[in-house]
């Protein structure tokens, strides 16, 4: 059972991320921890794998295979006795590693995040986009306000920084997590602070800019992933460093898609595409309103607002909202393999 246990756990730590731009919501994990009805109410009054059931729910709302929740744990669930000792070790893990906050009040927090950078809310006491109510078959969201439309300018000045916090063993803002983002500094007294160590951030200089981009596969978002202008991103079958599309490929697919297919880059006007494969690359301009361009070796095309890439029939690239799940997500569950008994387990 404790193996089990621990393997769901993991699958759900590869939900999780504290870049705002990678994550689909924010949320409190200790009220998702109580939220007792999601799991039938059999099992302890709080358990970390209720998070699961509402990750999941959140993959079917926004339609993403593999999507990321922005996670909030209050302090206090580090000595929470209503926990497993596993549960508390796996959440200071998950807060050293930069996948979780760990923060003095989540509540406040969840909204803060939100408000700075245009997160959606899942919550039942909070003003928020989704609640989470038990459903067939798992958890469900259901719609409560809109989608926000955006960071507020106040929260894109701060993402447009790279920050350092004093502590170098910091997991959201040290030097470990410069490569692949960091969340948002919370505000104290208009000075921006970390979150877990309450101390001012020390301005590191300018981040790169970036824009946000997903792949989709066979009529589903797999994953969404950023392209920044401080290098070009590899995209292909298998590249040596850069995005991997091999694990969701078909066979067709693998025997057509180069082992690095193309390249993006993020230039002052945008994004460019740049073919490096042997079978060549398809632009379906305006999504394929507007007619197709066949790019060949070497050939490359400014990205539009709703162009999408082809790579080969069925997989594709391009903007959030652009493109989208044409199909409901089919994934497994990152509680799927958890048996009944887990829930109800003392």
């Amino acid at each position: 059972m404790r193996f089990e246990v621990s393997q769901v756990l993991d699958a759900m730590e590869r939900r999780l991320s504290t870049d705002p731009a990678l994550a689909a919501a924010v949320l409190d994990v200790a009220e998702m921890m109580y939220c007792a009805d999601l799991d039938g109410g059999a099992g302890r009054p709080a358990n970390l794998l209720r998070l699961g059931l509402v990750i999941d729910a959140l993959a079917r709302q926004v339609g993403e295979e593999q999507v990321l929740a922005y996670c909030v744990v209050d302090k206090s669930l580090l000595s929470n006795q209503d926990l497993t000792s596993n549960e508390r070790m796996v959440m200071r893990r998950w807060a050293d590693d930069g996948l979780v906050e760990v923060v003095p009040g989540a509540a406040p927090r969840v909204t803060e995040v939100s408000e700075l950078a245009g997160l959606p809310v899942i919550s039942r006491v909070l003003p928020a986009t989704w609640a989470p109510l038990p459903g067939t078959g798992g958890a469900v969201l259901n719609p409560r306000n809109t989608i926000p439309h955006g960071p507020s300018q106040v929260g894109q000045r701060m993402m447009n920084r790279w920050w350092k916090c004093p502590d170098p063993e910091c997991g959201g803002f040290g030097p470990m997590r410069r490569a692949s983002g960091q969340p948002v500094p919370r505000l104290r007294a208009a000075q921006p602070s970390c979150p877990r160590h309450e101390a001012p951030l020390k301005d590191a200089g300018p981040r790169p800019p970036q824009q946000v981009l997903a792949v989709r596969v066979d009529g589903v978002i797999r994953t969404r992933f950023v392209v920044n202008a401080a290098a070009p991103l590899v995209v292909g079958r298998a590249p040596e460093n850069g995005l991997v599309l091999g694990h969701w490929l078909n066979e067709d697919a693998l025997a057509q898609v180069s082992r690095s297919h193309l390249s993006l880059s993020l230039g002052p006007q945008g994004i460019t595409v740049t073919d490096q494969s042997m079978n060549g690359t398809t632009v379906r301009l305006g999504g394929a309103a507007d007619g197709e361009l066949a790019l060949s070796k070497g050939a490359h095309r400014l990205l539009g607002p709703s162009d999408v890439i082809e790579l080969h029939p069925g997989v594709e690239i391009g903007r959030l909202g652009a493109l989208s799940s044409t199909r409901p997500v089919d994934a497994a569950s990152v509680v799927g393999e958890a048996p009944t008994m887990i829930f109800r387990s003392s």
